[in-house]
């Protein structure tokens, strides 16, 4: 029995049950704590490790919001879980096309992986980077803020039709095991849109942390200037269903099992994100099917930049990777780009 495992059932023994974000977030410290979980021989892959067209759009995008921000200097560049930092590398390398934005960019990372901390120091070893364990933690200032598959890792809540109403999905021990449960929720209220129906069984998620997460950032944004592009997957529209998912090894896995062995993410509700946004004040820009957002960047010249003079299995590794960043059988549908903005900034490629 793992540390985490060991851990939880104490608790649940004491307390009863904990919920699913609770679960959610004592295992997403434990599975990060791991190090490299990324690539071919790690769990999942992501998008900066299937190509560098990826970061250097991004890099560009950011470039041109800077612009749009008066040039500020210096500048807090903020990205929130870098994974290897790869993202980071390509965006920086192809920002340095625009004067003075390398040089006038504060790097921050917000990650708490000391092990991945390391491997962001080898990857950005040529850059002056600050790691904070939370967004809170970053000093203030006008800010450019990424996260790409960043609010998908983030804790989320279940909520569960009964025959008597709703109820908090939970985890409880039962015979040994870890499983779901539920459990009335007293005298707090249950953040259900009022117009949502549901079936006897059927499962809503909240995340309050996406919540909070996205108030701060939309605040620091009004308050300080700058644009913050966030990019998942997820649904346009709050919906009933679950979506919680734990994945080992590029293959699906149970959730409640071997906890802290396996990835657990849940989709990202983007009307959630753009109604607490606003509610904050910040402009929205999307959100946007990626691979459309991609395509209206300049992805497609950018490959056909890559590929010139190339042999021909460079060159169509290189369209592959494109691809199945752009195309509906990859990731170009599923995953959405949102960004959000202080006030007076046109963010580039969210017109339709």
């Amino acid at each position: 029995m793992s540390d985490l495992a060991a851990e939880l059932r104490t608790r649940i023994a004491r307390e009863g049950y904990v919920t699913v974000a609770d679960y959610m977030n004592a295992v997403a410290g434990a599975y990060y704590a791991r190090g490299d979980v990324f690539g071919a021989k790690g769990d999942f892959t992501t998008a900066p490790e299937i190509s560098q067209t990826f970061g250097e759009i991004i890099g560009l995008w950011c470039a041109v919001a800077w612009q749009q921000m008066g040039q500020p200097g210096p500048f807090k560049l903020i990205e929130c879980g870098p994974g290897r930092g790869t993202l980071m590398a390509d965006l920086l390398r192809a920002a340095k096309q625009v004067p003075s934005f390398v040089q006038s960019a504060d790097i921050h990372f917000v990650e708490r992986s000391r092990a991945l901390r390391d491997m962001q120091r080898e990857s950005l070893k040529e850059y002056s980077v600050t790691w904070h364990d939370d967004f809170a933690a970053v000093p203030p200032g006008p800010s450019i803020i990424i996260g790409n598959e960043f609010l998908d890792a983030l804790p989320i809540r279940q909520f569960q039709r009964t025959e008597t109403g709703w109820a908090e999905r939970v985890v409880k021990l039962k015979n040994g095991s870890f499983v779901f449960d539920t459990h009335a929720v007293d005298n707090a209220p249950i953040p259900i849109p009022v117009a949502m129906s549901a079936e006897v069984g059927e499962i809503y998620e909240y995340s309050d942390a996406v919540a909070a997460f996205v108030a701060e950032v939309s605040q620091r944004l009004v308050n300080n200037g700058g644009a913050a592009l966030l990019i998942d997957y997820g649904h346009t529209a709050s919906a009933v269903g679950e979506t919680l998912q734990a994945v080992k090894q590029h293959q699906y896995v149970a959730v409640l099992d071997n906890p802290g062995a396996a990835d657990l993410t849940a989709h990202v509700d983007f009307a959630a994100v753009k109604n607490t946004a606003r509610l904050n004040n910040a402009a929205v820009f999307g959100p946007l099917e990626q691979g459309t957002w991609l395509k209206q960047l300049g992805i497609g010249v950018r490959q056909m930049q890559l590929a010139r003079g190339k042999p021909a299995e460079v060159a169509r590794t290189i369209e592959q990777g494109v691809r199945r960043l752009t195309e509906p059988h990859g990731m170009g549908v599923l995953f959405k780009a949102i960004a959000l903005a202080g006030p007076g900034l046109q963010l580039e490629g969210f017109t339709t």
